[in-house]
């Protein structure tokens, strides 16, 4: 789900070597968090106007994760 994560962004982003995706472990409902951190100047690109972006991002990561029958959420920090 991170290589997911990171080819999704890096196609956004105009610094793709500061993508760096974390990953916390399932908590009590078994939902992994995914942090994303960018640099600076690239968050507007992946939170988009009124974080369309965002939204389409986390859709399709909770597709994927839906076919590994894995529960997730992406973070954007």
């Amino acid at each position: 789900m991170k290589d997911l994560l990171t080819a999704i962004v890096s196609g956004l982003v105009e610094e793709p070597e500061s993508i760096s995706v974390e990953a916390d472990e399932p908590n009590s409902d078994g939902i992994i968090v995914y942090h994303l951190h960018v640099a600076p100047s690239d968050m507007g690109r992946v939170i988009g106007k009124q974080g369309r972006i965002a939204k389409a991002i986390r859709t399709v990561m909770r597709a994927g994760a839906g076919k590994k029958n894995q529960k997730i959420m992406v973070e954007i920090d």
